[in-house]
């Protein structure tokens, strides 16, 4: 499994990763990595529209209107542009609110955890 980082962060494991050849798992953070990694993911996924994107919201505790305005610059790409999937995971109670607020939970495929989330893009769903 290749990882990426769009910078180095004193040795910190990377939280970007090629998982497979269509599929990339973002293991996001707050802020500034979070817009850091969202945008190295929209690079690779310019660069390769055959990829499929999973995102772990696991580690990231509040979202802003920057970080919304790149999750659906994201999801166009991906989804609309691509015509590939995007899936969300591990969504804590906090950033869940926003989603809700926002109506964003109505336009993402969110699934439990990452195993579900990497099966069902195994698996075409």
């Amino acid at each position: 499994m290749a990882r990426i980082r769009s910078s180095d962060r004193k040795g910190v494991a990377m939280s970007v990763q090629n998982w497979s050849e269509t599929v990339i798992l973002g293991e996001l953070e707050d802020d500034p990595q979070y817009t850091e990694d969202l945008s190295a993911i929209i690079e690779q996924c310019t660069n390769n529209p055959q990829l499929d994107v999973l995102l772990n919201f696991e580690k990231v505790t509040y979202l802003n209107s920057s970080n919304i305005a790149k999750l659906l610059k994201l999801r166009k790409l991906v989804t609309i542009t691509n015509e590939r999937r995007l899936k969300l995971c591990k969504i804590s109670r906090s950033v869940w609110g926003v989603f809700l607020v926002t109506g964003l939970d109505r336009i993402f495929d969110v699934v439990e955890d990452v195993p579900t989330g990497l099966a069902a893009l195994q698996m075409g769903e």
